[in-house]
C-alpha cells in the first residue's frame, strides 16, 4: 500500500461559507453516504485476492461519524469503539490505519478471528469528522485446521492469530513487522496480503468520498446532517413499527444442536423481551452456559450494542410494505429504541475470556430467530418463519505449502415464508453474497461440479412456503479432507402460524461403489477419496401460515418447476395433480374433496412448529425451561387469518 496514499486522507483546509441544513441537503447527504458504501464494497470486489471475499464477499464495510455512530443500514458492520478504547483522542492522526480481530477486545464487534476488521480515521485538516471500515472474514490466519475455524477447538488460539487493536499504518507508515506475523501465520499468505491491501484501499475510498462531502457542504452542515439521520431512524421506529407491537412481556428460546466437542446436546438460546410504548427491551437471562466448543458469541460489551445493531432489522419485518422496509435504516439510532441485557458471565453469549467462538454464528442466527418469534407472539404471528442461512463446508488438500488448496464455500439456505410474499431461494445472510461458480470452481481447485439446484420440498409447507435451499454436488479429483461447520442439521427452522418447518442441512460422500457415508454438520478433517461424489443439500426456511390455504395454482407451478413433489403437493398442501407424461394438470375437484377431508380431521394450528426432532426431544423431557417459564410453544395457536 503506497504511504503517501494513505497519508492523503487529510484534506486540506477548506475555507467555504457555511450554509443551513435543509431537507434537500439532508437528502443529498444520505444518499451520498449510501452510495459511498456500494462504491467501497466494489473496491473491495475488485482488488480482493481470496475467493471468500472477491467471490463469495463474505465481507462488511461502513461509514461512521466522529463518535463511532454507524450512519446507514445497509450491512452490518464492526464497531470503533476499540479505537476510542486503545487509543487515546491524541493518539488519532490522519494516514492511521487501525486493526484487529480479537472477539474479545473488539466491544463485541468482531465475533470470530477470521474475521480481520481495518478502520481509518477521516480528517478535514485536523478536525476529525468520522471512520471508514471494512472487515473481512479472510481465507486462513492460522489455527489447527485450514480456513481457522476447528470444530473442536476449545480456546480461540486453537483457531489462529488473535490480533488485539494496533496500528498497522501510523501517519502513513506501516508496520512491517506486525504484517510480518500476521502474513506468517497464515496458510495463503499471498491471499491474506492482498484482501488486507485490498481493505484499506477500499476505506481510503470511503474516507475521500467524505471528504468530497464536507468540501461540498462544510464540516459542520455535514456533521448535522449525520445527526438527523441517525435521528430519523429512532423517529422511524418509535412511529412506524413499535405501535404494530402489543405491550407486553414475550418469551422464546432457541436451540444450537452441536458445540463441536461434546457432540451432540441442545444448546439454548433464551430471550424475554418486554415491550413498551417507548422501548423494547431484550432479555437473555436463562441462556444455557458457555460451550466447551466454538459455538460461543461474545456480545456483552458496550451494552450489547453490536448485538442491538444486528437485531434491529428484524423490526423491518413490521413496515406497511416490502419496499418500505428496503427505505429504513436501521442505524445507530435503534440504540434509543432496543435495550439489552445480559445474565452473568459464562453463558452463550457472555462466554469467559477465551472461550472459542469460531463458529458463533449458530448463536448469531438464533438471536434473529428468538427476536421474531417474540415479536410473533406480540403481533398475532405477522412475522417471517425461521431459516438457517450459514454454513461453511469445504475441501483442503495438497501435499506441500506449493501445492495446497482451500476449495471452501458459504452455502446459504432458504428464506423465511412471510406474511406477504414466499420465502427467498438460497439466501446468504451477509448481503450480496453468492456461492462459488461452477466454472470457477472447477478452474482453480480438483473438483468437477456435477449439480447445482434447489433441493427440491425442502421449504417449510406454508400458505407462504419457506426458500428452497441448495442441492450441490462436487466430485474430487484427488484425495482431499473435508470439512463442514453447519448447524440444523437435526433441528428444523420452525414455521409460524401454522406453517411446516423448513428441512434441515445434509452432507453425505458417496463413493465410486456408490456407498455412501453420511457426515455430521460439524466435521473436520473428513477423508474424501479421489472420484468420490459430495453431495451438500442446505436448509430450507420455515413456512407461514396453513398450507390448506395456499392457492393450488402456485402449488402446481412449483411441482411443475420440479420445488415440490408430488406427494408433497398432495399431503402438505392438500393439492391433487395429475402427470400426463412431462406434462402436470391440477385436480380442483379433488382438491377440494381432500382439503376439506383434512380441515375436518385437524386440530388447531400451532404458533410455531419445529420439526421432528424438537418433538422427540420433548417427548424425552429433554427440554427445560427456566423457573417461571412456561413452554414458550404452548397456548400460542395460530389466529385464524383472513388471507
Amino acid at each position: 500500500m503506497n504511504k503517501q496514499v494513505i497519508a492523503s486522507t487529510a484534506a486540506s483546509a477548506i475555507d467555504i461559507s457555511t450554509p443551513a441544513l435543509g431537507p434537500i441537503e439532508l437528502e443529498v447527504i444520505t444518499g451520498a453516504i449510501r452510495a459511498a458504501e456500494l462504491e467501497i464494497e466494489a473496491a473491495v470486489e475488485r482488488t480482493a485476492r481470496s475467493p471468500m471475499i472477491r467471490d463469495q464477499h463474505d465481507y462488511r464495510v461502513a461509514l461512521f461519524d466522529a463518535r463511532g455512530r454507524k450512519l446507514t443500514g445497509r450491512s452490518y458492520s464492526a464497531l470503533v469503539e476499540p479505537v476510542f478504547e486503545y487509543f487515546d483522542e491524541g493518539d488519532i492522526h490522519p494516514g492511521d490505519v487501525f486493526f484487529w480481530n480479537d472477539p474479545y477486545n473488539s466491544s463485541g464487534g468482531i465475533g470470530h478471528i477470521p474475521d480481520l476488521c481495518t478502520t481509518i480515521p477521516i480528517f478535514i485538516d485536523e478536525r476529525l469528522i468520522g471512520f471508514s471500515q471494512v472487515f473481512g472474514h479472510h481465507d486462513d490466519v492460522g489455527g489447527a485446521v485450514p480456513g481457522s475455524m476447528p470444530v473442536q477447538a476449545r480456546d480461540m488460539w486453537t483457531e489462529g492469530l488473535v490480533i488485539p487493536p494496533i496500528k498497522l499504518y501510523e501517519k502513513g507508515q506501516i508496520n512491517q513487522a506486525a504484517l510480518k506475523i500476521i502474513q506468517r501465520n497464515s496458510r495463503l499468505s499471498e491471499h491474506l496480503r492482498g484482501d488486507i491491501d485490498a481493505e484499506i484501499g477500499a476505506a481510503l475510498l470511503g474516507s475521500r468520498r467524505v471528504v468530497d462531502l464536507a468540501s461540498r457542504y462544510g464540516a459542520d452542515v455535514l456533521e448535522a446532517g449525520f445527526e438527523e439521520i441517525i435521528k430519523n431512524c429512532t423517529k422511524t421506529i418509535r412511529e412506524e413499527l413499535l405501535p404494530k407491537i402489543k405491550d407486553g412481556v414475550y418469551h422464546w428460546e432457541d436451540y444450537i444442536e452441536n458445540d463441536g466437542v461434546a457432540g451432540p446436546r441442545m444448546h439454548a438460546l433464551r430471550l424475554t423481551m418486554t415491550k413498551t410504548a417507548e422501548k423494547i427491551v431484550l432479555d437473555f437471562s436463562g441462556t444455557d452456559p458457555e460451550a466447551s466448543g466454538p459455538i460461543n458469541w461474545p456480545i456483552d460489551y458496550e451494552d450489547g450494542r453490536f448485538a442491538r445493531k444486528w437485531m434491529a432489522p428484524v423490526l423491518r419485518s413490521l413496515a406497511e410494505s416490502p419496499e418500505r422496509a428496503a427505505e429504513i435504516d436501521m442505524n445507530e439510532g435503534v440504540l434509543e429504541v432496543l435495550e439489552v441485557k445480559f445474565p452473568e458471565k459464562g453463558t452463550l453469549v457472555t462466554p469467559n475470556f477465551g472461550k472459542a467462538t469460531g463458529l458463533r454464528f449458530f448463536v448469531l442466527l438464533r438471536s434473529l430467530g428468538v427476536f421474531a418469534a417474540c415479536l410473533a407472539k406480540a403481533t398475532d404471528g405477522q412475522m417471517p418463519a425461521d431459516h438457517e442461512t450459514i454454513r461453511i463446508w469445504g475441501l483442503a488438500g495438497g501435499a506441500t505449502n506449493q501445492d495446497f488448496f482451500l476449495f471452501r464455500e458459504v452455502l446459504g439456505g432458504g428464506g423465511p415464508g412471510r406474511p406477504w410474499a414466499d420465502g427467498s431461494d438460497v439466501v446468504h445472510i451477509v448481503p450480496n453474497s453468492r456461492n462459488l461458480p461452477a466454472e470457477f470452481s472447477e478452474t482453480r481447485y480438483p473438483v468437477l461440479v456435477e449439480r447445482l439446484a434447489l433441493a427440491q420440498d425442502s421449504g417449510g409447507a406454508g400458505y407462504r412456503r419457506g426458500g428452497f435451499g441448495y442441492d450441490k454436488r462436487i466430485r474430487t479429483l484427488q484425495n482431499t479432507m473435508l470439512i463442514s461447520n453447519g448447524d440444523r442439521s437435526l433441528l428444523n427452522t420452525y414455521g409460524v402460524n401454522g406453517g411446516k418447518p423448513g428441512a434441515t442441512y445434509g452432507i453425505t460422500i458417496q463413493a465410486v461403489d456408490g456407498e455412501e457415508r453420511k457426515i455430521p454438520g460439524m466435521a473436520d478433517n473428513i477423508e474424501v477419496p479421489k472420484d468420490s461424489l459430495v453431495k451438500i443439500v442446505t436448509t430450507g426456511g420455515g413456512g407461514w401460515g396453513d398450507p390448506m390455504k395456499r392457492e393450488p395454482e402456485r402449488v402446481l407451478y412449483d411441482v411443475v418447476c420440479g420445488l415440490v413433489s408430488e406427494r408433497s403437493a398432495r399431503e402438505d398442501y392438500a393439492v391433487v395433480v395429475h402427470r400426463a407424461g412431462k406434462s402436470f394438470a391440477l385436480d380442483q375437484h379433488a382438491t377440494e374433496v381432500l382439503r376439506t377431508e383434512k380441515r375436518s380431521q385437524t386440530a388447531s394450528l400451532p404458533m410455531f412448529e419445529r420439526g421432528p426432532y424438537f418433538e422427540k426431544k420433548k417427548r424425552d423431557n429433554a427440554i427445560n425451561w427456566p423457573a417461571g417459564w412456561a413452554d414458550p410453544d404452548e397456548s400460542w395457536l395460530a389466529k385464524e387469518l383472513e388471507l
